[in-house]
């Protein structure tokens, strides 16, 4: 499958594709961050997301979504690119925008079997957490420990003087 042919600019035109996938009894795994400067982490974590099931949807914040969490920095790229680095990867079946802070409205709209999260939160930091057990699905931690961030990149960068 083509990259472009995995994005779907509004969410609701992805809900009959995944609801064919339901029906012939796929496991759909639904992940989501800003992925911004792509880091090993983050291919760990969407390989190890993949792994759960059959049907990987990864939802990539928009810089709207982004700018109502005051602990993130603006995002480097745009998310349009970003969405298009994330569809690029071979364990990634669907990529689509996150408007909201939380991704409850997905959660809802796709009633995923698995929600995918790093292994840098746990329940109680989820609220997203009863939108996914209301549907039927759960939780799964995946991927590295976390050594690896976005953050700790643009400090580097940001020692080096490059930005």
């Amino acid at each position: 499958m083509d990259s472009f042919e995995k994005i779907y600019s509004d969410p609701h035109d992805l809900v009959p594709i995944l609801e064919q996938h339901r029906e012939r009894g796929e496991i759909i795994v639904f992940g989501n961050g800003c992925f911004d400067l792509i880091h090993v982490g983050h291919i760990r974590y969407m390989e190890a997301a993949k792994s759960l099931g059959d049907v990987l949807v990864i939802a990539v914040n928009t810089e709207a979504s982004i700018a109502t969490n005051s602990n993130r920095e603006p995002s480097i790229n745009p998310c349009e690119e970003r969405m298009e680095v994330i569809a690029a990867l071979a364990a990634v079946d669907y990529v689509i925008p996150l408007n909201a802070a939380i991704p409850i409205p997905l959660i809802e709209l796709y009633r995923p079997h698995i929600q995918a999260k790093g292994t840098d939160y746990t329940l109680a930091q989820m609220p997203e957490r009863f939108a996914v057990e209301a549907g039927g699905g759960r939780i799964e931690f995946v991927g590295d420990d976390k050594t690896h961030s976005s953050t700790a990149l643009r400090e580097a960068l940001r020692q080096r003087g490059e930005i």
